[in-house]
């Protein structure tokens, strides 16, 4: 299967927000705890009205992963680097999509001139981000009412 990592455009809206939406629901549990006020407080600006106009912002990328047609993975960072997005599909975890998708979003921070890229990690995805290379620079700043949301910083080379 060959992945394509492409800029996405407002067709793509109902797709990438489907996979947000699963991403958060089915692979975020030890963020949420299945918790309904909390899973719906993360999911609330997950809809394809609110992705097409996040797509208008001038200062955001985002990207998604194609894989046989389907988005499989959406990604964003900011101009200044800062990573605001990585959810894959659940049908497509553990294979590489995510990584891909991060090297993609590191590359586009280059490209607008970062020398590092920040994030806030949920739980789930900590160990993910350290084995990319990124540190914990700070305490967990607690988004949207997890106990989550932990700094991280990394230099690109």
């Amino acid at each position: 299967m060959t992945l394509e990592i492409r800029d996405a455009t407002e067709a793509d809206a109902e797709a990438a927000t489907e996979v947000m939406r699963r991403s958060i629901a089915d692979l975020c549990v030890a963020d949420h705890h299945n918790d309904p006020k909390i899973l719906g407080g993360w999911l609330a600006n997950k809809k394809p009205e609110i992705f097409r106009a996040w797509l208008q912002q001038d200062n955001h990328s985002y990207l998604v992963a194609i894989e046989d047609g389907r988005i499989v993975c959406v990604g964003a960072v900011t101009d200044a680097g800062h990573i605001t997005l990585n959810y894959v599909s659940p049908d497509a975890r553990f294979r590489g999509v995510s990584r891909a998708m991060v090297a993609a979003l590191e590359q586009r921070a280059r490209e607008r001139g970062n020398r590092d890229c920040t994030l806030a990690s949920t739980a789930t995805a900590r160990r993910f981000y350290i084995s990319c290379g990124y540190v914990e620079v700070g305490a967990a700043e607690r988004h949207f009412g997890t106990e989550s949301g932990f700094p991280m910083r990394k230099t690109l080379v």
